[in-house]
């Protein structure tokens, strides 16, 4: 499904399609609009997840009114949690709509389908969240943007904070695909005790029993998990009822704003790496949750603020090049600058283009007005660069 969501009040036509272009030669609507797609799972068990990221984004544009200066018109796009359908949504924002950029996704397998089909023609791609270590290092591109982190890193975090611990004996649990896979090997970066276990279910799994019998028969001191959405919900849910609770539940992305609203109480207490959590002192993060609470009744999660900061990075870059956005190497050393105000404070770019950041421990918990969140609990890295960026080499 595709909604056309303009910020001013005329229609906009789009035009025909056409072919794909050189990477320094971007589809251009011939007039002085600036179009932005925006590619979430908005469908399915995972929709909370993108529901998150483009409320994030909206609530941003709407703050700023026209971005970079420009009438706006941004076009949203329900990627199914499909890469093949996110394929051809993208190919039609660039060659249908002719849009400036594409934000999103969600998942890293819709990414990885994605990437190619925007970056080659000299359109911008930010992704407010997935990021594959192989787009971090190797094949890093002067056209991606990540405004969310590289996969590894939140779960370094946790990773740190079990050997900081002395656990021993870890049961590890993922999906399996490529942030699965990556979530597992940032563990394991900031980890080098014995494994009780490592499984990976297949995405989308919502039946954790036989996982849950191999935790129980092995008796780990921990369990580390990433599983994302309604996976994470029901693996809470269960974890709870199987009486497992004496055994630390370690994770990331699996008990966050997006669950946490579902799994409530079963959750609390359970520990989490981060980039931000609601909590954190300071003036644009204040701002940042105090309208999102306005304008959703929820609190936002990590989803929501990366996308805020891509509309923030968007408008800044716009703005510095007066919307002329002909010359895409102006274009990307403007968005480079990363000249805005993260909720996050500490926001940079290195030279893959991915942020460099403080990543924390962080809690779950019940807010005095009911509503459930994660708390910041302890920084753990400092303007930490994800391993990959060595790598890269931008073509």
């Amino acid at each position: 499904m595709t909604h056309k969501t303009p910020l001013i009040a005329a229609a906009l036509a789009t035009a025909l399609a056409a072919p794909a272009l050189a990477e320094d030669a971007p589809a251009s609507a011939g007039d002085d609009v600036l179009r932005i797609g925006l590619v979430y799972t908005l469908s399915g068990p995972a929709a909370a997840l993108g529901e998150q990221a483009r409320n994030g984004f909206m609530l941003a544009a709407d703050r700023i009114g026209d971005l970079g200066g420009m009438k706006t018109e941004i076009i949203v796009v329900d990627d199914e949690r499909r890469p093949d359908n996110a394929a051809d949504k993208a190919r039609e924002l660039v060659a249908r709509d002719q849009v400036d950029f594409v934000v999103g996704p969600i998942f890293s397998n819709v990414l990885m389908a994605i990437h190619r089909p925007v970056t080659e023609t000299g359109t911008i791609l930010i992704s407010t969240n997935a990021g594959p270590s192989n787009f971090a290092g190797a094949d890093c591109h002067p056209n991606f943007f990540a405004t969310s982190y590289q996969n590894d890193q939140n779960h370094e975090v946790m990773g740190a904070y079990a050997q900081a611990q002395g656990y021993q004996n870890v049961f590890l649990m993922a999906p399996n695909y490529q942030a699965g896979k990556d979530s597992l090997a940032g563990f394991k970066n900031s980890y080098d005790g014995g494994i009780a276990g490592e499984v990976f279910t297949e995405l989308g799994q919502l039946d954790f029993s036989s996982e849950l019998a191999q935790i129980a028969a092995f008796q780990p001191d921990a369990l580390f998990t990433f599983m994302p959405g309604g996976m994470g919900v029901n693996l809470v849910r269960q974890y709870d009822q199987a009486g497992l609770g004496s055994i630390p539940f370690l994770s990331a992305f699996t008990v966050d704003e997006t669950t946490l609203p579902a799994t409530q109480d079963a959750a609390l207490g359970y520990l989490g790496g981060a980039n931000w959590a609601p909590d954190m002192d300071n003036a644009a993060n204040a701002a940042f949750v105090s309208a999102y609470l306005d304008a959703h009744g929820a609190v936002p999660g990590t989803y929501a603020m990366q996308a805020y900061d891509a509309a923030q990075l968007i408008d800044a870059a716009v703005r510095k090049l007066d919307g002329d956005l002909s010359d895409r190497d102006a274009l990307r050393a403007a968005l480079a600058e990363a000249d805005f105000d993260s909720p996050r404070g500490d926001f940079k770019f290195g030279v893959n283009q991915f942020p460099v950041q403080d990543f924390y421990l962080v809690e779950a918990i019940k807010r005095d007005d009911g509503l459930y969140q994660t708390s910041l609990r302890e920084k753990i890295f400092d303007d930490y660069v994800d391993t990959y960026a060595a790598d890269c080499t931008m073509p």
